[in-house]
C-alpha cells in the first residue's frame, strides 16, 4: 500500500490552529460514483453541509500579514512554469492527482496492480456545491471530479510566484494544502478567479475556503489585491 500524502507536522499544526482545531478544509466527509449515481446508502441529490470550523480571528490576523498590491501581468505564464502536472513530489510512487483522490474520496476502490495508488471509483462530498458526486475512472467520467488548486496557478503567477524558484513553484502546484477534489463543472467555472470574483456556491464552505487561500498565500509569500483582501476579510467577518 502507498504511504498517505500528508503535510509536514509543522504545517499540519499551523492549519489546525487556523481552522480552530480541525483540518475541516482538507478532508472529505462522504462520497459517490462518477457516473452520477449515488453510492450505497446515499440518496441521489443529497446535500452535504460544511461545518463552520474556521477560527476567523486567526485567519483575519494572518490576512493582515499578507502584502496588498495590484495584480502583475500574466506575461510568461504557462502551466509548465509549475512543473509537470501532478508530479510525484513526495516520491511515494503515486502521482498527486491520485493522492488527493485517495485523500478526499470515500468508499474508494483502486485499480488492480497499482499498489493501492490509482483510484478507480469512490464518492465525493463536494464542498463547493454541497452535493454528493460519484466518481468512476474513465475517459468520459473522470472529469466529473477534478482536483482544484484552491489558489489557482495563474493567480499565483500574477501575485508573486514569478519570483519563486522553479522547485518552489512545483511544490506549490502539488501541495495538499492547496489541493482539493471538487465538482468538475464548478471547478471549471471558477477558472483562475480569486476571492474577489469567485466564492463557492455552497455558502457554508466559504469561510473554510478563504481561510485556506489565506494560509496558502502566506506560506508561499504571495500577495493579494485590494479587492481580494476586502472580499476575504468580509467573508471571514461574517463567519459564525
Amino acid at each position: 500500500m502507498k504511504t498517505a500524502l500528508l503535510p509536514s507536522k509543522a504545517l499540519t499544526a499551523a492549519v489546525v490552529l487556523l481552522l480552530g482545531g480541525s483540518l475541516a478544509g482538507c478532508d472529505a466527509t462522504a462520497h459517490a460514483f462518477d457516473d452520477g449515481q449515488p453510492g450505497p446508502g446515499i440518496a441521489s441529490g443529497a446535500t452535504v453541509h460544511a461545518e463552520a470550523s474556521v477560527d476567523a480571528a486567526r485567519a483575519l490576523a494572518q490576512l493582515e500579514t499578507i502584502q496588498v498590491k495590484g495584480r502583475a501581468p500574466k506575461t510568461g505564464y504557462t502551466r509548465d512554469e509549475f512543473g509537470p502536472a501532478w508530479a510525484d513530489v513526495d516520491h511515494n510512487g503515486c502521482d498527486t492527482r491520485n493522492d488527493i483522490l485517495g485523500r478526499d474520496l470515500l468508499d474508494k476502490t483502486f485499480k488492480p496492480g497499482t499498489n493501492g495508488c490509482v483510484v478507480a471509483s469512490g464518492t465525493l462530498a463536494d464542498k463547493y456545491t454541497g452535493s454528493r458526486i460519484g466518481f468512476v475512472r474513465g475517459q468520459d467520467t473522470s472529469s466529473r471530479v477534478q482536483i482544484d488548486h484552491i489558489v489557482p496557478l495563474s493567480d499565483a503567477w500574477q501575485k508573486g510566484a514569478q519570483q519563486l524558484s522553479e522547485e518552489r513553484r512545483k511544490e506549490f502546484a502539488n501541495d495538499p494544502l492547496n489541493l482539493m477534489a471538487a465538482d468538475g463543472p464548478t471547478n471549471a467555472a471558477k477558472g483562475d478567479s480569486d476571492a474577489a470574483t469567485w466564492l463557492p456556491p455552497n455558502k457554508a464552505f466559504r469561510c473554510d475556503y478563504v481561510a485556506r487561500q489565506t494560509t496558502v498565500k502566506a506560506k508561499y509569500s504571495l500577495w493579494v489585491t485590494p479587492a481580494e483582501h476586502d472580499s476575504i476579510a468580509r467573508t471571514l467577518k461574517d463567519c459564525n
